[in-house]
């Protein structure tokens, strides 16, 4: 059963935009063809105009694990880093049964 994984990204105060574009880049270059990674798409969150929301599909947990470690370990999201105003918050969720 496939999994969606909401991530909350709190920009520098405003730098969403520049977040915004930098975070596209990454899923341009490191995450479309990957395994498992079905899509994701980004949202702003309208009263708070330094976050953003992404909300990604996968295939599986074991999926997005194995792409993650490998993010991590190359240091992709680094750059992410310097524009974030607060940790980043994920849940990963999936329909019940």
């Amino acid at each position: 059963m496939g999994i969606k994984v909401i991530v909350e990204i709190t920009a520098k105060p405003g730098k969403r935009a520049e977040l915004h574009g930098l975070l596209e880049g990454i899923i341009a270059k490191h995450g479309v063809g990957m395994p498992g990674y079905l899509g994701s798409t980004r949202y702003e969150v309208v009263d708070q105009p330094d976050v953003l929301v992404e909300l990604a599909e996968w295939e599986s947990v074991e999926a997005r694990n194995e792409h993650m470690k490998a993010a991590m370990e190359s240091g992709v999201f680094a750059p992410l880093m310097d524009l974030m105003g607060a940790p980043f918050r994920v849940t990963v969720i999936r329909a019940l049964s």
